[in-house]
């Protein structure tokens, strides 16, 4: 298999890049993990994406990104996405994909507000935003000819020329990008797909914490293969944690919306009492990682282990008619969010670091470029501002394929490799799935304990030496297994959680998500 360029991801960033460079006359692989194109994170996400709001501009709105990531944010990446927000919002999601975002009786769109905005400016359909974009993605997708999507096959790792080809001098030549090996889920073989350009947009890792947002597809894959190819990560000790989600043995962590505190609702603690004003004059709208520790401290100093969200206050038929999702999830378990307070708990949402790239995406790896949460244009610096993740997608998708079509001449003539089939090594026919799922909870509760929300040397010390061990091990059974996705999302997990930890404690200072009390 050849293509122009082989997309891994299938969320906002890998769909539309996918879509903007088909219509560019680009022969496109679009590579999904799951046997269902549309899992990924951008479809769960509720809350929205930044547009425009009243007295609005992108000076305020590069102002409000900064704040929120603690002051070291990328000013090259800022500038490009506060200046394109509401220009390619509407262009691409509104006229071209017909998103249809909800609107005010007035007719309006219903802008709403969320933590660490200077003006209310998020876009919203109800609580299933991404839902809703997702959809239209793929509706478009399908519709493209030369879009080739291959559901149900697992990235295993960048096909490089110093790595793969059987050139003699491949050792003197710059690390370029030829493709990827991937799993075919189904037939257990492993296909080699050959592009001249490799996106990488396979989202997050929250799969790597014990308690998390993300979907299950979110297992790391994207910084593991791009680290084991020579690329530079970057800012990966900035872990964001999402401190409202429903406090529930059933619920999995289900995401209780930002907007939710944007429109008013309330946090309290055990007995009943509000304490954010304790911890910043914001209060529940303060930035997300201010709000995570003060919840885990509170928890900690009453001895529970969980809050309350109190969205009562927004008033019984506007919080139906505003979150319905997340009403009609909460009343599954029992809870009606419209007279009751909601049990809730942080978990981890969002890595604002990743594969350095370029404000066209390029990596430091000829070839190979990322996108969204993957990638780290330094747009989040240490903690990202709500509502960014799936507009960043939405400019660097654009970014992304007008450069390659500028540049095509260039892109489109490469050098002749014989790339090396895949030699499967596994002898290991049946995996006992006692083994992989404690190695899985021995991964999270590494991570959730010593490498979460607080942190200190001690903690990240025992932490690395733990994930060094478990690394040796996986990748020794990786090496005599037969291949699956689990035990390649395995791999991948616990050698991005070893990034992490280790990135965490070579940062000495505290700064937005990255909390170190020593």
């Amino acid at each position: 298999m050849e293509y122009d360029v082989i997309v891994v991801g299938s969320g906002i960033s890998g769909g539309l890049v996918s879509i903007l460079l088909a219509n560019y006359g680009f022969s496109v692989c679009l590579l999904n993990k799951s046997e269902n194109i549309y899992e990924s994170n951008t479809y769960y996400a509720q809350g929205g994406i930044v547009y425009s709001g009243e007295n609005d501009s992108p000076e305020l709105l590069a102002k409000d990104i900064d704040i929120a990531g603690g002051g070291i944010c990328n000013p090259e990446a800022v500038k490009v996405v506060s200046e394109n927000a509401y220009r390619l919002v509407k262009e691409i999601l509104i006229e071209k994909l017909g998103v249809e975002f909800s609107k005010n009786p007035e007719g309006l769109f219903d802008l709403t507000e969320e933590g660490a905005h200077s003006t209310r400016r998020i876009l919203h359909v109800d609580d299933t935003t991404g839902k809703s974009i997702e959809e239209k993605i793929i509706e478009k997708i399908k519709s493209i000819k030369n879009i080739n999507v291959l559901n149900n096959f697992t990235a295993i790792d960048i096909i490089t020329i110093d790595h793969h080809t059987k050139h003699r001098l491949r050792m003197y030549k710059p690390i370029t990008a030829l493709g990827i090996y991937a799993l075919n889920n189904k037939t257990k073989k492993v296909e080699k797909i050959e592009a001249k350009i490799v996106i990488l947009a396979t989202g997050g890792m929250g799969q790597i914490y014990l308690h998390t947002t993300n979907t299950t597809v979110a297992t790391g894959d994207g910084y593991a293969m791009s680290a084991r190819a020579g690329c530079r990560l970057v800012n990966m000790e900035y872990t964001q944690f999402h401190p409202t989600t429903l406090y529930h043995p059933g619920a999995n962590n289900f995401l209780i919306s930002e907007a939710v505190r944007g429109e008013g609702a309330i946090i309290l603690n055990i007995k009943g009492e509000e304490f954010m004003h304790k911890y910043h004059p914001l209060k529940e709208l303060a930035p997300r990682d201010i709000v995570t520790r003060s919840i885990l401290n509170e928890m900690l100093e009453n001895g529970e282990k969980f809050v309350y969200l109190d969205a009562t206050r927004i008033g019984k038929d506007k919080v139906k008619q505003r979150f319905p999702n997340i009403y009609k999830k909460c009343l599954e378990y029992g809870i009606d969010i419209s007279v009751e307070p909601i049990p809730i708990v942080p978990a981890f949402h969002f890595s604002c670091g990743g594969i350095l790239t370029d404000s066209f995406g390029k990596t430091n790896i000829e070839r190979l470029f990322a996108i969204g949460e993957v990638a780290c244009t330094g747009l989040h610096g240490a903690n990202r501002l709500a509502s960014t993740s799936l507009l960043e997608g939405v400019v660097f998708a654009k970014r992304i394929a007008d450069f390659l079509k500028e540049n095509f001449d260039f892109y489109k003539t490469i050098e002749k490799y014989e790339v090396a089939d895949w030699i499967d090594t596994g002898i290991i026919e049946t995996i006992d799935p006692a083994l992989t799922n404690q190695d899985w909870n021995l991964l999270k509760n590494i991570m959730w304990n010593y490498v979460g929300a607080i942190r200190s040397k001690k903690r990240l010390r025992r932490a690395i030496i733990d994930l060094n061990n478990l690394k040796e091990d996986i990748e020794n059974f990786y090496r005599d297994a037969k291949l699956s996705r689990n035990i390649i999302e395995l791999r991948n997990a616990v050698q991005t959680g070893l990034i992490v930890a280790q990135q965490a404690l070579a940062n000495r200072e505290s700064i937005g998500a990255h909390y170190r009390i020593d």
